[in-house]
């Protein structure tokens, strides 16, 4: 597979409330995800079920709401990794918000 990634993502866990709009029915659907990784500009969420590609994807923490687009969706043996890419001005930065657990890759590199 290509990495189509235009930044390095941080490595992470932590579980979110997230609500996403169905894109056929435009009706909001709610779940836990587990956050695998995280970037400014998009992340990687666990689920338990499947969101559509393209469906709007909301989740908010104390200091900070994210809000973006789900761009793929596949199962792989445990549950469904959607990958979200975040709108303007709803980009990640650990200043707004620190994932329970975040291991910086680029730091282990440096």
């Amino acid at each position: 597979m290509i990495e189509q990634r235009s930044e390095v993502r941080s490595m992470c866990a932590d579980m979110v409330e997230v609500r996403w709009r169905e894109t056929a029915t435009g009706k909001w659907r709610r779940g836990t995800a587990l956050l695998e990784d995280i970037s400014p500009s998009g992340a990687c969420l666990q689920l338990e079920v499947a969101v559509p590609v393209g469906a709007e994807l909301l989740w908010e923490c104390p200091n900070h709401r994210f809000a973006g687009r789900v761009r793929y969706c596949n199962y792989r043996d445990i549950g469904y990794f959607a990958g979200v890419q975040f709108e303007a001005g709803s980009g990640w930065s650990s200043d707004a918000y620190q994932p329970q657990h975040l291991l910086d890759l680029k730091r282990l590199v440096c």
